[in-house]
């Protein structure tokens, strides 16, 4: 088994609670709005990170990340995007089975049509009333689990 940690929608912040959480993951994806690039050079202290560009992440330091991704982490392949509306494939026929994406700050993992879809939340400041949220991905031999982790209380 493959520990994956999903971060998305840090804005600039990142918690004690999420690099507490994602210790000992063998890998961290961000999905987008990083916020600064001093996130992810905090994240690699952890483990290696795979990250994309989100609405927010702009300047030079942000060119260094796509839009995209597919990565291959045991034997998945991983589609990262920052908005699941901005979709333009379709996963199971290109052999993905794993999709992750962020944006909207609300957590969800759900499979459709044999594709794991995760929305790890937002890790960074709250918005309306959603959770503070991670999530990790437990790459198996029998297929991606997805957990997801809240990591302050709601209130």
């Amino acid at each position: 088994m493959l520990r994956i940690g999903v971060i998305s929608d840090t804005h600039g912040i990142l918690r004690p609670e999420a690099e507490q959480r994602l210790a000992g993951v063998a890998h961290i994806i961000h999905a987008g709005d990083i916020g600064r690039p001093e996130i992810i050079d905090r994240l690699r202290r952890i483990a290696p990170v795979i990250a994309i560009r989100g609405n927010v992440d702009n300047g030079p330091w942000a060119e260094n990340y796509p839009d995209t991704e597919t990565v291959r982490l045991g034997d998945h392949s991983i589609y990262i995007l920052h908005d699941i509306h901005d979709l333009q494939l379709d996963p199971a026929a290109c052999g993905i089975n794993v999709v992750i994406s962020g944006h909207s700050h609300r957590p969800l993992i759900e499979t459709t049509g044999g594709v794991l879809y995760l929305n790890p939340g937002s890790a960074g400041p709250r918005r309306f009333n959603l959770p503070i949220t991670l999530a990790t991905l437990d790459l198996t031999a029998s297929g991606p689990r997805g957990l997801l982790h809240h990591l302050i209380g709601s209130g």
